[in-house]
């Protein structure tokens, strides 16, 4: 069965696992949003619900659903140079105005609404990932490799140095008070969103080399028809997890004992390089536990994709929501919830998300964001059916001998 619109099968697949991404991309986002102790459960003091809540999501969650709406943008990059291909246009052109959009959008939503936008960074290592667009499957997945065991080795260096020159650190007060600051009104707010932001910016910049080895391992697998080959076959889906699981489960154990205890702040660097390694085994044990899982005709990978169709506009819509929550933009819960309660209310905002992405989609093919970026993308307002007019220079016969590839 072709999913709606005709697009090829191997989109279902993507778009159930880019909105499935979005679930923990959720998660993340709301602890970071609600204030710096709720990421970390609170403190010694906080409620016990609250440490083991911050610490499960530290272990199962915390850079796998990044990871793997990475590794989707990748794909998706293979995606765009074939459509391009197809229709007879440049793909450079397009891949910068692209990328262009996106890094304003993310510049936007950084300042306006929550400053751990990825949305940048991806725009500029879009532009790397097309230099290094000629790469073949193996050469790519190679580098990725190589990205990822330079990461490791810095983060495990500067960490293991931190834990053993380092006396542990006594959680004091917010000295720049951001917390009146996001308390306050739209200009305070929007002030401390500013003075976060080159933190933000360094903490990306320190994990471009994750997010570059996602793109190149998306790539890798949208070049070698992975999704086509794989996606489907349950006994390889289900060797896949299991090989998978248990090292990523594990490293997502050492990940949240550095990071949410009981070893203390000093050897979060060290997680991190744990972290690295290993999250891109549970991530992938993720996605192919979920495509085991599901039906693709069933229902519940319909309403999946039909939100990972629109995975820009929600993700913004996202961040707009918490930002009314947390910020003086609306109810100011900055710092006064915990962490058990932040993420049980994301449970009913996802919900809301996949039910409104549901009925968008039998309306309309792109959500807004999408629509504008795919506009802005091809140069043209696309059609309900995902067509664009073509101008007088795209236009071709109706009929006549294809031009040899």
């Amino acid at each position: 069965m072709r999913p709606p619109g005709g697009e090829p099968r191997r989109l279902v697949e993507l778009d159930v696992l880019r909105g499935f991404a979005l679930s923990g991309i959720l998660l993340v986002n709301a602890l970071l949003m609600a204030g710096p102790d709720v990421v970390h459960g609170g403190g010694p003091g906080a409620p016990a619900v609250d440490r083991v809540a911050a610490w499960a999501v530290t272990a199962l969650v915390t850079t796998k659903f990044y990871l793997l709406f990475s590794f989707l943008f990748g794909c998706s990059f293979v995606f765009q140079a074939r459509s391009a291909r197809r229709a007879g246009a440049a793909f450079a052109p397009r891949h910068l105005r692209r990328t262009a959009a996106l890094f304003v959008i993310g510049l936007l939503h950084a300042v306006l609404l929550f400053p751990g936008d990825i949305l940048t960074t991806y725009a500029v290592l879009g532009l790397v990932l097309y230099g290094l667009r000629g790469l073949r499957p193996r050469a790519a997945l190679r580098l990725a490799a190589a990205l990822l065991a330079a990461l490791a080795a810095v983060l495990l260096g500067y960490g293991l140095l931190t834990a053993a020159l380092t006396a542990p650190a006594a959680p004091g007060p917010d000295p720049a008070g951001g917390t009146a600051a996001y308390r306050g009104g739209a200009a305070s707010v929007v002030a401390a969103h500013l003075g976060d932001l080159p933190a933000a910016l360094a903490a990306n910049l320190l994990y471009a080399p994750d997010m570059l080895a996602a793109f190149l391992a998306g790539l890798a697998a949208a070049r070698s028809g992975l999704v086509e080959r794989r996606g489907r076959d349950r006994a390889w889906l289900r060797g896949a997890v299991v090989r998978l699981l248990p090292a990523g489960l594990a490293g997502g154990v050492v990940a949240a004992a550095c990071a949410n205890g009981p070893l203390d702040g000093r050897w979060f660097l060290t997680g991190r390089a744990v972290a690295v390694l290993t999250a891109p085994a549970l991530t992938a044990a993720y996605a192919c536990g979920l495509l085991l899982l599901l039906d693709p005709r069933g229902p519940a990978a319909r309403v999946l994709a039909s939100a990972g169709r629109m995975a820009l506009s929600h993700y913004l819509a996202q961040s707009l929501v918490l930002a009314c929550v947390f910020t003086g933009y609306g109810f100011a819960l900055y710092g006064r919830l915990g962490t058990a309660a932040v993420l049980a209310g994301c449970v009913p905002l996802y919900g809301a998300q996949l039910a409104l992405g549901a009925l968008w989609a039998g309306r309309a093919r792109y959500g807004p964001a999408e629509l504008l970026l795919r506009t802005v993308t091809r140069g043209r307002r696309p059609g309900r059916d995902g067509s664009t007019s073509p101008g007088p220079r795209a236009a071709r016969p109706a009929a006549g001998p294809r031009p040899a590839p």
